[in-house]
């Protein structure tokens, strides 16, 4: 019986966990560090996710036989290379590899020279000259901060003042750090997520997803980091998805592995169907949150087997449901900009409930993160799905949450 360990702390490592439970392989589940809702079905760790020696440490202790990386944080650390060199199983890029989601510059250079499909582009660290491009480009144009930024990194101006604004805020104010900022031409269309388990160029997919960034009903407000997500993706035929699985993610996988940067773990293509055909958003280098929520509640066959499978070369046995999920975000109210914590959170007892950021205290569940809680739901179609996670989130007591209510909404609009 095998000891797993998952590095993480949001929803998305409650659902792998969740996942991972069910396998009839495993035997113990560690987190670290884990989070109160996780501490229902795993052991939780006080380590951090970026405390890579203290995580060694831990694994070799406890006799760990595999670890999953969940956040970007980790890869970027380089926890992965910590863990290989220690003769230790993990399930995740190097830190060279997560450079596919860590610079946003390497992955549009590589796109380019491997003739993979996505927006033209610029980069700059100059703020005169970059203001100089929007201006001479005009807008919509799309800025993205050229580094890790939770989610919350790209800003689609679609006038020149917007633009101008944004390119003060990463560039003069440095709101994420010192960096770069990739400048591209806007493309229209549904975006959606195509996540693959990948061991250098043999690449297995799973399901899509789409998920919905804006906070607010009818793809309103500020960009988060996800207000809710669902599977499958009606609007995407099954050749266009057969596209997009050899010219966008295999030819990534093969192109990484031609650099010298071959990549293990799950690579996530955030793509858009254009009038043009598909295209590269962004990639990145781990599971989708919200999106891993409402995927791998669908998956019928063994997670921890797939995981070992595909790092011992093997090919995985994927197998899923016919039934459709609806994951909705509960988030705290001023979320993602300033949001008070510690609101007594009830009506929590029920399936597919996975926590992003609450607290437990003398037994009750508190608010403790801008993104919360997601509720899950699946249905025999996701008007059905749709209902019953609407159903979920009315069951939750809380004073300080909110919600769309309108997720999937594209899906009803656009049936193929």
């Amino acid at each position: 019986m095998a000891k797993v360990l998952v590095i993480g702390s949001g929803g998305r490592c409650h659902a792998i966990i969740a996942g991972l439970k069910k396998s009839p392989l495993v035997d113990e589940i560690y987190a670290a560090p884990g989070n109160a809702g996780i501490s229902e079905i795993a052991k939780l760790v006080d380590i951090k996710e970026t405390d890579v020696t203290n995580l060694v440490k831990f694994a070799k202790e406890a006799q760990i036989d595999l670890t999953v990386v969940g956040p970007e944080a980790a890869l970027s650390v380089g926890v992965v290379d910590e863990f290989r060199a220690n003769g230790l199983k993990i399930f995740g890029p190097t830190k060279a590899a997560a450079q596919i989601e860590s610079s946003k510059e390497f992955a549009k250079k590589l796109m380019l020279k491997y003739n993979i499909p996505t927006a033209k582009y610029e980069a700059f660290d100059n703020y005169d000259e970059a203001a100089s491009y929007v201006k001479s480009h005009g807008a919509p144009i799309v800025l993205k901060y050229d580094g890790l930024a939770a989610g919350k990194g790209v800003i689609v101006a679609m006038s020149e003042n917007e633009a101008l604004a944004g390119l003060k805020e990463m560039l003069v104010d440095n709101a994420f750090g010192k960096g770069r900022v990739v400048i591209e031409d806007y493309l229209e269309g549904p975006e959606f997520s195509f996540m693959c388990l990948v061991n250098n160029d043999k690449v297995y997919p799973l399901e899509l997803a789409q998920d919905h960034k804006r906070a607010y009903d009818n793809d309103l407000g500020p960009n988060t980091g996800g207000m809710g997500a669902y599977s499958p993706l009606p609007f995407i035929t099954e050749e266009e998805r057969e596209y997009a699985l050899e010219h966008i993610m295999k030819k990534m996988a093969k192109a990484m592995v031609l650099e010298g940067v071959p990549f293990t773990g799950v690579l996530y293509g955030g793509l858009m169907k254009t009038k043009n055909g598909i295209k590269v958003i962004e990639f990145n280098a781990r599971f989708g949150d919200p999106e891993t929520e409402v995927v791998l509640p669908r998956l019928e066959s063994d997670l921890y087997k797939a995981f070992t499978n595909v790092l011992a070369g093997k090919k995985p046995n994927l197998v899923w449901s016919e039934k459709q999920a609806i994951g909705i975000v509960l988030a705290s109210k001023g979320y993602p900009m300033k949001y008070e914590k510690n609101f007594l959170i009830e009506g929590l007892d029920m399936p597919n409930v996975f926590h992003m950021g609450t607290k437990l205290v003398d037994g009750k569940y508190y608010t403790n993160g801008g993104r919360v809680l997601i509720c899950v739901a699946l249905g025999s179609n996701l008007k059905e799905a749709n209902k019953k996670a609407n159903e979920m989130v009315k069951n939750i007591k809380c004073d300080n949450l909110f919600y769309r209510t309108d997720i999937g909404h594209y899906a009803f609009k656009n049936r193929k």
